[in-house]
Order: structure tokens, then sequence, then C-alpha cells
């Protein structure tokens, strides 16, 4: 192939996560090809870092089996449609990042079409429904993955992969000073705070609210020094929040939300309680005791089980190769099981010390500067640009 010295790249990422992950690494691919044309489907970040979003990234932001069917035939007609633009105008490369069930078998008909294929944020082959793993293989050219057991396993089935680290990882070198994140908050500096993070989906806060106000009440009857903080994304989930507490009775408790501020929540807290997902690896990294908890419906529940050969849920404790963090789950998740954990660690500072200890030493090993790292990766696949030496990825 002729030498080039300008590109397109196709993207599609399917939630928040993968918006903030996109634009991050469309950062990285700017500083390593100047001249490039991102397209396909991203969100407020992305394309504020130059990514022209075809389709609204909205659609794809869809959890739970249920949740899915409702909005089944809208993804399908926009990913029809995503294919016919792409085999019409093919991308020197196409980039799915996370989002698998919209994005696998999309990469999948996109290599048969000729268009190299990258997968950033691999699949949870290693938890659930390891059969995917073969599609996998004929989907993607090179996978990019966020945790070093997940490279091992895509070696030994002939995948070419890399570890690129996590991004989250590179964000928090230092933690910053509890005190005073509190301050700039306006929470009390000399009271014990307990986060709240019930999700950020609608659908989440529909199956966390009322466990997560409940759990509060629990908490401050038993402790009414305690305070508590709970963040949410939009001014959707956090009215679903305050249904919840005007429903429960619970209009009495020492309670502060915020928007957009669940990172500052995580600092200034003393223990969080969360929903499962990318925050538990956050507040990991910020070193902070938490407690897991996750609410689907039943038929999701049990779809999953049966697929399901891992024992924990949380990335933080497959990291730590064992339940660092208490995680309660659908049945266990009720708000005297969460409040005795939360308790626990209030009440054991050895305990909570040990915890702390080993979320330190997941955090040094996924710091890699991982968006450089995946860009690095992604330019090698490139054709060549004239003169250009090529910096080969540890895969």
């Amino acid at each position: 192939m002729a030498p080039r010295d300008r590109f397109r790249i196709g993207i599609v990422a399917g939630e928040a996560s993968g918006d903030v992950l996109g634009a991050a690494l469309i950062r990285a691919l700017r500083r390593e090809i100047p001249n490039l044309e991102i397209e396909g489907i991203g969100g407020p970040r992305m394309q504020q870092e130059g990514c022209r979003s075809l389709f609204p990234m909205e659609m794809l932001s869809i959890i739970g089996i249920t949740e899915l069917l409702g909005s089944l035939w809208s993804i399908l007609s926009m990913r029809r449609k995503l294919f016919r633009h792409f085999r019409l105008n093919p991308p020197d490369l196409f980039i799915g990042i996370d989002a698998p069930q919209f994005n696998i078998g999309f990469e999948r008909r996109l290599r048969e079409a000729g268009i190299r294929t990258v997968h950033y944020v691999s699949p949870t082959v290693w938890a659930w429904r390891s059969y995917r793993i073969r599609e996998i293989r004929k989907a993607v050219d090179h996978m990019l993955v966020l945790f070093p057991f997940e490279a091992d396993l895509y070696r030994e089935h002939g995948i070419p992969v890399t570890f690129v680290g996590h991004p989250l990882a590179d964000e928090f070198s230092e933690v910053p000073d509890r005190m005073a994140v509190r301050r700039t908050l306006g929470l009390p500096e000399d009271s014990v705070v307990i986060g709240l993070l019930p999700g950020s989906r609608r659908s989440e806060l529909q199956r966390h609210a009322d466990l997560f106000v409940r759990t509060a009440k629990w908490l401050h009857r038993r402790n009414s020094r305690l305070s508590f903080a709970a963040a949410f994304v939009g001014e959707s989930t956090q009215a679903q929040f305050m249904e919840a507490v005007a429903r429960n009775r619970a209009g009495t408790l020492p309670l502060t939300t915020f928007l957009g501020r669940s990172r500052d929540v995580m600092i200034a807290a003393d223990v969080i309680v969360l929903a499962s997902g990318t925050a538990a690896l956050e507040a990991a990294l910020l070193k902070r005791a938490m407690v897991v908890t996750y609410k689907v419906s039943w038929i999701t529940y049990f779809l999953v089980r049966m697929l399901l050969h891992v024992r924990m849920i949380s990335m933080v404790n497959n990291l730590a190769g064992r339940e660092l963090v208490p995680e309660l789950l659908q049945h266990r998740a009720n708000p005297a099981a969460i409040g005795r954990a939360v308790e626990y660690f209030l009440t054991h500072p050895e305990y909570r010390g040990e915890v702390v200890a080993e979320m330190d030493r997941i955090g040094q090993a996924l710091r890699k500067d991982a968006s450089r790292c995946a860009a690095e990766v992604i330019r090698g696949l490139l054709p060549r640009v004239p003169g250009e030496q090529r910096v080969s990825a540890d895969g």
C-alpha cells in the first residue's frame, strides 16, 4: 500500500465511560497523526475532540436484557445505516470502544468487508459467556485490554492483544486531600461522610434509589452523627433519587446531593456505597473503602447466573483475586446487610488499612499511560507515513 499522510478512522462508543475513553484516545491519536478524520458514534467529549457523530450515542446506552428488547429495532436500523456508510466510504481502520453487544458483530461485518478493526476494552469473557471469544477472533484484528489477566486469555486463543493499562489509573497518581474537597463541596469536615453512588442510568435508579435511601436511614438511626453525600450524572436521575427520599420519608436525613461531582464525592467520603461498574474501580484508585451492590430484573439475573463462571462481579475484587470489598447483589442487597458492611469499615480501621494498601498495589499495576499506548498500537496498524519510524507494540 502506498504511503499516506492523511487518515480516516471509524469509531463507535456506546455510553458515557466509552465517551471518556474515546476522547482521551482521540487526543493521543492526534498527537501521533495530525491529519486525522474520525467519524462514527461518539458522545459530547469525543465530539469536542473532533469526532463527527453520525448518530446519537444515547441510543446505545442501554443495560439489561429486558431494557434492550424495547429499543432493539431502532438499534438494528442504526447499525444497518452505519455499516452502509462505512462500506461505501471505507475508513483506514475501525475502532470499537466497549459496547460489545453492538460493536463485536459490527466489527465482524466490517472485517469481512476488508476493513481492519481494533476493539478497545475487552468484553468480560473472563467472567461470563466465554464462548464469545470465538466471535471476537472473527471480528477483531487487534484487542486493546485494560487489565493484565485479559491479555493472557487472548494470547491463549491466538488473538493479537496489547495490555495498555487503564486510563483511570493514569489520572490518580496522587489522591487529592479529603478535607480540601469537603470544604469545596460544603460538607462537614468533622463528620463521618458516607458517599452514595446509585448509578448513572435511569434504569439503575429504578432498581437502586429506594435501596440506597433506606440504607442511609438504617445507618443514620444507628449513628446520628453520620452525614451523606450522593452524586448523579444528570437532573433526571437526581430527581428519581429525591422521589425515593420523599417516598421513604427521609427528608430529615443529613443528605447533600450533587450533579456531575461523583469523583469529588468519592474523595470526600469515608466509605462509599455504590452500584457495581466503573465507579468501583475509580473508588479503588482513589483508595476509598466501599461496599458494592447491584440489582437487575429477575429475568436478567437468572439468565446471567446461568452463564456466569466467576464468583465475584466487581473488577476490584477480581483484580485482587479475592473479595477485597463486600459485594451485596440482588437478594443480598438490603439496607441492613449494606449498612452492616459500612459499619464494619468504620469500626475496623486495621481492616480498612489493609484494603487501601491492596488498592494502591492495583493502581500501580494499571498505570501505563493507556491512551498513549493504545494510540501507538493503532498507529502501527495504519499505512505508513513517508519517512516514518515505527514503534512496535508490546502485544
